[in-house]
């Protein structure tokens, strides 16, 4: 294996080559400025994100799936119907033409909180020892030659129009160029990618070339962000023999274990992909790994990627430069020291809850009885309001693919962005919105981080984001880099707590829209008359689902009897941890998504507050509606739980624990108990009894366990006299059911 690499700066016969180099093309530039001027009148800088270059046309894809789009099944739909809602809602326009062109214009006004609504601010603590300080850092530069880039890299910027440095890269480059790990902060749109992506690329211009390694990892949480970052990658290093690929799901798995053996000097990848190559793909390894950077560091650091980002730590190579960027940077301290993180630095060129300058942020409230017009209110603000550029984020993958075809039956043209659609779906749907072939794109959060498309000016909640964090991330879709943008989110009387850290985070500068009642019952009305067109656009999906899977089904057992031996000589794939504790993780992290804490930034809706409520309730109830001797009994359990758990070391916060789930858990050691012994696996020690055993008062240990002994064998005797024709149980503590019938 190759020695652990180490950035060398450029030997003395290089620098003077290059100045050589650069006198000549000084001089040819000279000569050729006049034709140059001539033949190109204005110059165009190129556009770092190109997403149709990754991938096959959607056209192409469905001709060998033997598919069809989401739009022919609409168009079809429109055909067989008699009436579509098309021809209905201008049928419905022609007749009320008066009353049309009198209708009322939304209302816009100051956002006035409500009087109830108090101000609770958590104070986050952080540990300012584990950061380096960052006194004398400068966050200003007037080019991008004060930050001693190599002339490739200048070359690039100037392509990409890039002339000055924004905060963030002002103060990233140069300290990145020093080796140091830093954990940088900005507001979205500021440039963080070419601010990680830059000195990256000035030091691997040093590489020794002659040894191949995968130097630089870049972990992404989306695969739509990776293939982004490695747009930009490509473009910043179009002037360099560096190399870069990506890795992401949904593309094939032969084709980048070929791109990896070829040791690519960067890979962009999501971190799921990158351990399967890991792991199941031979010569591929990170023991020369000299840079680790997370994009969208606080993402990758939750519950749901937090397993993976830790075993990829524990495979990249110790001596190594780690970067992580996010605009709402994580301040957990123990997440940040499991990185291996060595005195970081704290880069915030902006404060994360810094809204921008040019954003328009407004709320539409939907008080509880109107909550059923949601999609009567969308469709109203983007046929009247909103009418192009527009980023609708929906709550789940359904309301979103509903939505889309809503809008193709009404006429609008939108396309969808979400988990169940193939790769190349989602990156065609991406570049039909990027080059304006559509006015909408409906998306779930996929659609929430990093994404970088220009020209975005509105940003619909159609569903409110679960908590502070994921609002600043959607609504940061727009008013990029200075650009004006409208944020206009969709608040019922669920989400007030939301409600107020938007009005706290934006001030007085929040507004409050009113949609006129007139607009939403028109709507309402034709989305009844859509309900029937709607179901058949799904029913038409579903059919040719079911034949697809078919398909595939028949072509998959026609491979297995032809290459049958070959299949079976493949080794078998494997993970680091079991599909048990996938399926607990997978659950621990929806739970935690569901309930969310209590939090600066993290929000619990009134509805799941009161859900709780209702549910602790119900655990009371169950226990006063035990008999009065067996919840005696239950109450000296706890006590003596308590007595025992005092005698422990302090293990956190102790939570209390029911009286049923109390009484379930101690009969079941009983039963576990007995049941080894039976087996043999436990040797019960005879005890002799002495004289004066009779006279001795048992423990409480021991009355505890008669007591429970005697409640079962009690049960077990009414159980069989009422049921003397039926069969006889296996265990008397089958389930906790026993203790909620009464």
């Amino acid at each position: 294996m190759a020695p652990s690499f180490v950035f060398e700066p450029p030997s003395d016969e290089e620098n003077e080559l290059s100045e050589a180099e650069d006198e000549i093309d000084e001089e040819e530039e000279e000569g050729e400025v006049e034709e140059v001027e001539k033949q190109k009148p204005s110059k165009k800088s190129q556009s770092p994100w190109d997403f149709a270059a990754f991938s096959e046309s959607v056209a192409e894809e469905h001709a060998r799936r033997s598919t069809t789009s989401v739009d022919f099944k609409i168009s079809k739909v429109l055909e067989r119907q008699s009436n579509p809602a098309a021809a209905t809602a201008t049928a419905e326009e022609d007749e009320d033409s008066d009353s049309s062109e009198s209708e009322e214009p939304d209302r816009q006004e100051d956002y006035r909180p409500e009087a109830d609504e108090d101000d609770d601010s958590n104070a986050v603590v952080n540990s300012k020892s584990f950061f380096s300080s960052s006194d004398g850092t400068s966050f200003h530069a007037n080019s991008f030659l004060e930050l001693n880039l190599s002339r490739p890299l200048l070359r690039a910027c100037e392509a990409l129009g890039y002339a000055k440095p924004t905060p963030i890269q002002a103060a990233c480059i140069p300290l990145a160029l020093s080796g140091r790990d830093i954990c940088g902060s900005a507001i979205t749109g500021s440039g963080k990618t070419a601010a990680f992506a830059l000195p990256t690329l000035e030091r691997l211009l040093y590489r020794p070339k002659r040894m191949p390694a995968i130097r630089v990892l870049i972990l992404t949480p989306t695969r739509e962000l990776a293939l982004q970052v490695t747009s930009m990658i490509e473009k910043l290093a179009q002037f360099t023999d560096i190399r870069c690929c990506r890795i992401i799901g949904g593309v094939s798995v032969r084709e980048q274990e070929a791109s990896l053996r070829s040791m690519p000097d960067i890979v962009v990848a999501t971190p799921g992909r990158m351990i399967d190559h890991l792991r199941n793909s031979m010569s591929v390894d990170l023991e020369d790994l000299a840079v680790l950077i997370l994009d969208e560091a606080d993402r990758l650091l939750e519950l749901g990627f937090s397993a993976e980002i830790h075993e990829l730590v524990r495979l990249c190579s110790k001596k190594r430069q780690t970067m992580l960027f996010s605009a709402t940077m994580t301040e957990q301290v123990d997440e940040l020291v499991k990185l291996s993180l060595n005195k970081p630095l704290r880069l915030s060129a902006d404060p994360s809850s810094k809204r921008p300058a040019k954003l328009t942020e407004e709320v539409v409230r939907l008080r509880r009885m109107r909550e059923v017009n949601q999609e009567a209110v969308l469709l109203s603000l983007c046929s009247r309001t909103f009418t192009s550029k527009v980023i609708i984020f929906s709550g789940t993958k359904q309301a979103a693919h509903r939505l889309k075809i809503l809008f193709g039956l009404a006429g609008l043209k939108a396309a969808e962005l979400h988990g169940n659609l193939t790769q190349v779906q989602r990156l065609d749907a991406l570049e039909l919105f990027r080059k304006q072939g559509v006015d909408f794109l409906i998306a779930t959060d996929v659609a929430a981080r990093g994404l970088d498309i220009i020209g975005v000016e509105t940003v619909i909640n159609y569903a409110c984001p679960r908590d502070l964090t994921s609002y600043v991330h959607r609504v940061g879709r727009t008013a990029r880099a200075g650009r004006e943008g409208y944020a206009v989110t969709l608040v019922t009387d669920n989400d007030r707590s939301l409600l107020k850290a938007i009005a706290k985070r934006a001030g007085s500068k929040l507004k409050s829209r009113t949609v006129p009642e007139q607009t939403i019952a028109k709507w309402s009305r034709l989305i009844e008359k859509m309900e029937d067109q709607v179901a058949a656009v799904i029913q038409d999906e579903i059919e040719e689902r079911a034949l697809r899977k078919a398909e595939m089904e028949a072509t998959k057992a026609e491979n297995l009897i032809a290459h049958r031996d070959e299949i079976f000589s493949r080794p078998k794939r494997t993970w680091f941890v079991t599909e048990k504790e996938k399926q607990l993780t997978a659950n621990a992290a929806k739970s935690f998504s569901d309930k969310g804490k209590i939090s600066g930034n993290e929000i619990t809706s009134a509805q799941q507050a009161e859900d709780l409520k209702m549910k602790e309730k119900r655990k009371r109830e169950r226990e006063n509606n035990l008999p009065r001797k067996k919840r005696r009994k239950l109450e000296a359990a706890r006590e003596m739980l308590e007595m025992e758990s005092e005698n422990l070391e302090d293990s956190g916060d102790k939570k209390e624990m029911s009286l049923v789930d109390l009484a379930y858990r101690r009969a079941k050691a009983v039963k576990a108990k007995k049941k080894a012994v039976d087996a043999g696996k436990i040797v019960m020690k005879v005890v002799k009894k002495s004289k004066n055993s009779s006279k001795r008062t048992p423990s409480r240990t021991e009355e505890m366990k008669e007591l429970f002994e005697s409640d079962m064998t009690d049960r077990k005797q009414k159980r069989n006299f009422s049921g003397e024709g039926m069969k006889k149980s296996k265990s008397s503590f089958k389930s906790k059911s026993r203790y909620k019938r009464k």
